[in-house]
């Protein structure tokens, strides 16, 4: 399995209506993926945890870091890390290897020089909340009601943590 099957299995369904649409949202990840991999970009990265017990060295998750330059909805200056993409192959979920992929990035975005990370995750989604306050991420904004209603999903949260 590769890394935008795992991104789009985590985020997309297979299942009901929509089902059918799932090989276009895997090929749409495929190609933002290798366009974002192929720019040159001093401060962004994709990591990738493996298993190096398994033969074949099965990817067991993914996670995205960059810096945003600006984003008027959040309110926040220019230039801070923003974390995206974090999926794990459902084998290899509730082990850590989310909350290691969190760290990682962490260090990294010390590395460069910041001391604040920023990540969305919507409101529904309540494993990954869990995983995120438990590694003291905390709320910073709450999209408006209203936005959800008429997009017709769950709202988003901004988390922050300071690193």
């Amino acid at each position: 399995m590769n890394i935008a099957q795992i991104v789009a299995q985590s985020f997309h369904s297979q299942q009901g209506l929509w089902g059918w649409t799932f090989a276009l949202f895997r090929m749409g990840i495929y190609e933002d993926l290798r366009h974002r991999l192929q720019s040159p970009t001093s401060h962004h990265i994709c990591l990738v945890a493996v298993d190096a017990a398994s033969e074949d060295q099965k990817i067991m998750g993914t996670i995205e870091m960059g810096v945003r330059i600006t984003d008027a909805w959040t309110s926040i200056n220019p230039g801070f890390p923003y974390l995206s993409n974090l999926a794990v192959h459902p084998s290899y979920r509730r082990l850590g290897v989310g909350a290691s992929l969190l760290v990682r990035c962490e260090q990294i975005s010390q590395e460069w020089g910041f001391q604040d990370l920023y990540l969305h995750v919507l409101e529904n989604n309540h494993q990954a909340r869990q995983l995120y306050f438990k590694l003291a991420y905390r709320v910073y904004k709450v999209e408006s009601p209203w936005n959800a209603l008429f997009l017709n999903r769950s709202r988003q949260i901004l988390l922050h943590k300071r690193i």
